[in-house]
């Protein structure tokens, strides 16, 4: 069991390793204002709180921009060592609102799924709230999201890397 639960944890880690080097090299250069941007893939590193304990996270995301106010995505996000070990994956689709300069609005929805020896997904609504600073062809993303599990709130504070496109 345990042997499975390496291989695993090597094969998300490889996959993530390899998505974000695609990402990053084959993202042509950005070189307008955020407004010409329509892709804006990133990772999220972070800490997520949920009655008192804070967990690492990491994950992906997506961003596809319909117009200079209004996008819609994705992302996955994990936190290995939530729930007692067991580990929650989160995937979700989200609409934001981008209102002023690097301001983004997100409300989304999705599911977490549980590990462990019970294993049980749930649903999950998200709202986040989050800053873009660009430097050269990268924005920073400093990010606050807040999931609603059930009756339960887990707040997600990290930062966001993106290359938009």
């Amino acid at each position: 069991m345990f042997k499975l639960d390496c291989e695993e944890k090597m094969k998300n880690k490889l996959l993530s390793t390899i998505v974000l080097t695609t990402i990053i090299q084959a993202a042509p250069s950005f070189s307008g204002g955020i407004g010409e941007v329509k892709h804006i893939p990133g990772i999220f590193i972070g800490a997520t709180t949920t009655d008192g304990e804070t967990h690492s996270s990491y994950g992906l995301e997506y961003e596809y921009k319909f117009s200079e106010r209004l996008g819609g995505g994705f992302l996955y996000e994990k936190t290995e060592d939530a729930h007692h070990g067991d580990g929650v994956e989160i995937k979700l689709a989200a609409l934001y609102l981008h209102p002023w300069k690097g301001l983004k609005l997100g409300v989304g929805a999705g599911k977490e799924d549980i590990g462990g020896h019970h294993p049980h997904s749930e649903d999950l609504f998200r709202a986040s709230i989050s800053y873009d600073f660009h430097i050269g062809d990268f924005g920073i993303a400093p990010t606050l999201a807040l999931d609603l599990v059930d009756d339960k709130t887990s707040t997600v504070l990290g930062i966001a890397i993106v290359r938009p496109f």
